[in-house]
């Protein structure tokens, strides 16, 4: 993924345009006008929509249905199904693997709109929300009542939960709550044909019976359903959390602190991240009230520890025992713990800065994978040397850098081009990174999806037949193909042109 800041790259190649889809008429808009009251038109009103957040990717949409409800959603699909109008599910347009942005002309269906908590039940745990509901606003409503979203993510204060749903996002906190595929509890969906499913209305932590259907639409990124409702599991808000920021010579040591923090951590450990030398600077150069607590101390990465639990005593003597055994093990070098909730976020924001602060930079390739620890930052060695060899070699010209979600062995690797796009650098990462990432037994994508980034290397990570199955449901589902086409498929698999 692309990130551009100082430069721009010509814009990618995308799928052409499917002849299986009817152009869009004057008819088609009116007819929709019936259907919804919100109904944006031409290319000023639809631009918003049209771009990713990125922009990197740009559609050619020329109008824009943002229905209040399920009924809505269903009778704009039966109609688009009938006319064979492709539609692009959108939620809070953060992805960062272009899905949620029209390839070429297809009807964008927000649902911003739908942004009712309808329910929650304080004694499960269980809110029922629409699709379009900020994630942020969920957080905020469960903080009123004692509980937690089981997700934490930079853009929470646009991101929507129904959005978040469709890409299986991760998070910073994965450690602790997992994917939010384990905390859903139930989903509504619209087909293709404008069929309702609601496998929401009855939200129940334990319900085995027949095929978990809203597990299918979990990761689909809107290509099999349009998810309208959803049921999330909140757990109970930490009374007490607790940070500390560590210092470690190499990966070997950040390998070591986390083995340590599982292991005298357990239940209260919430996050584990790391950065490496290359991004806390990029963040110290762009954020300048910020400063490493730790000085100018020549330790390879910094690992940030969060604790977080009911009891603050109980948690801080577990997170001494632990710095304790970090420290006599050597995997610590150095450390501090925060002594205050906005020292605590001064410590997050070193971490949580990295990403602004190499797209502020340049241009920066973003590249979100799963590894074993034994080769996460392994990836990132080979990658200096790679481009070194290729004539861009790591310092004045570009930047390479590793950092993320260690607990869950999830690395972000970024190469920031301090000039602009470059195709010769671009091909010297692309398709390597990829092959790399499946040679090392990872996966090309840890928690940002597929979108139109990366269908062509799917085949890296799933046999032929999973990629087979995955086109029977998408075509079982979605039998004209018109929801979210060009996304997360290879087009050879569902015989486009």
């Amino acid at each position: 993924v692309y990130a551009p800041g100082r430069g721009a790259a010509p814009r990618l190649a995308v799928a052409e345009r499917s002849a299986r889809y009817a152009e869009l008429s004057s008819d088609d808009v009116a007819a929709f006008r019936t259907m919804t009251s919100s109904v944006l038109e031409g290319f000023e009103a639809c631009r918003p929509y049209n771009v990713d957040w990125m922009s990197k990717w740009e559609g050619r949409a020329r109008v824009v249905l943002r229905p209040a409800s399920t009924a809505e959603v269903s009778a704009i699909l039966r109609y688009c199904d009938a006319r064979r109008l492709a539609v692009v599910p959108q939620g809070g347009k953060t992805g960062l693997v272009g899905g949620s942005v029209p390839v070429h002309d297809e009807v964008v269906l927000s649902l911003a709109r739908m942004d009712r908590i309808e329910a929650f039940d304080a004694d499960t745990g269980v809110a029922t929300l629409e699709a379009g509901v900020v994630l942020g606003d969920l957080d905020a409503f469960l903080r009123d009542r004692g509980f937690v979203a089981p997700l934490d993510l930079g853009a929470s204060g646009t991101c929507t939960v129904g959005g978040n749903l469709a890409t299986n996002a991760g998070g910073v906190r994965f450690v602790r709550y997992g994917s939010l595929r384990g905390s859903c509890v139930g989903v509504e969906f619209v087909k293709a044909d404008g069929t309702v499913v609601d496998c929401a209305s009855t939200p129940l932590r334990k319900d085995n019976t027949g095929y978990a259907l809203p597990q299918l639409l979990i990761g689909s990124e809107g290509t099999l359903g349009v998810i309208t409702r959803l049921a999330l599991a909140a757990p109970p808000r930490p009374a007490a959390v607790s940070v500390a920021w560590l210092a470690c010579s190499d990966f070997d040591a950040v390998r070591g602190a986390l083995a340590l923090a599982r292991r005298h951590l357990a239940e209260v450990l919430s996050a584990i991240e790391f950065v490496d030398g290359n991004a806390l600077r990029a963040v110290l150069d762009r954020e300048r009230d910020l400063a490493d607590p730790l000085g100018g101390g020549d330790a390879a990465f910094r690992v940030l520890v969060e604790c977080a639990g009911s009891d603050g005593a109980h948690d801080g003597a577990k997170l001494e025992r632990f710095l304790e055994a970090a420290f006599d093990d050597g995997c610590v070098v150095d450390g501090v713990l925060a002594p205050s909730a906005s020292k605590a976020a001064r410590l997050w924001r070193l971490r949580e800065g990295v990403s602004d602060s190499m797209t502020a930079a340049g241009f920066v390739y973003k590249y979100d994978v799963s590894l074993p620890h034994a080769h996460l930052y392994r990836l990132v060695d080979e990658c200096r040397d790679r481009l070194a060899a290729a004539g861009f070699p790591d310092g004045a010209e570009i930047n390479v850098a590793g950092y993320g979600h260690v607990g869950d062995a999830n690395l972000h690797l970024n190469v920031c081009d301090f000039s602009g796009y470059r195709e010769p650098l671009r091909a010297a990462l692309e398709p390597w990174v990829f092959e790399r990432v499946a040679a090392l037994g990872g996966s090309v994508s840890a928690e940002h999806g597929v979108g139109q980034c990366k269908p062509d290397y799917l085949h890296l990570n799933k046999p032929p037949p999973a990629l087979a199955l995955m086109a029977e449901l998408k075509r079982a589902m979605d039998p004209n193909l018109i929801l979210n086409p060009y996304k997360v498929l290879p087009p050879a698999l569902l015989d486009e042109p």
